[in-house]
């Protein structure tokens, strides 16, 4: 089943359950992916986005749950944070595993050695692989500097 099928699913079993919080998330999990429907379709592409960009959009959301989390904990507002957590976890249950950080090293390396990069010019290229392959079981903006040290 792709992406969207299970999150489908997810939502109408959490709708069965009476699970309010799995069911507002999983619901704004499809606005949001409805959005960028619309937004492709605009640009074209009358199918809307692929699974890649369902989980970019996941993944997107997650770190704005970390730092909304990471905000109320700031301001006192632990209960709200909590919230964010739940939310994290629910969507967290669509992505692919989290590569850990041998694996990360590893899947970096390949994609140098794949591109043929020697030097920072192509580090657009390394990232641009590293995307194709690893969407939403990895975190970008941490292995940027990686793959920039790599190069250097």
């Amino acid at each position: 089943m792709d992406l969207r099928g299970r999150i489908g699913a997810g939502l109408k079993e959490a709708m069965r359950e009476k699970d309010a919080t799995r069911l507002s998330t999983l619901r704004l999990i499809n606005a949001a992916i409805k959005d960028q429907d619309i937004a492709a379709r605009g640009d074209g592409r009358p199918d809307g986005v692929d699974d890649a960009a369902v989980l970019a959009i996941l993944g997107k959301m997650v770190k704005q749950r970390h730092e909304s989390a990471r905000a109320y904990e700031e301001g006192g507002r632990l209960e709200l944070a909590e919230k964010e957590r739940a939310e994290i976890t629910i969507i967290e249950d669509y992505l692919p595993r989290q590569l850990d950080d041998d694996e990360v090293a590893a899947a970096v390396d390949a994609a140098i050695t794949e591109t043929g990069a020697s030097g920072l010019r192509d580090m657009g290229r390394v990232m641009a692989a590293l995307k194709a392959k690893y969407t939403g079981q990895m975190d970008f903006g941490a292995v940027g500097p990686m793959v920039k040290a790599r190069l250097a």
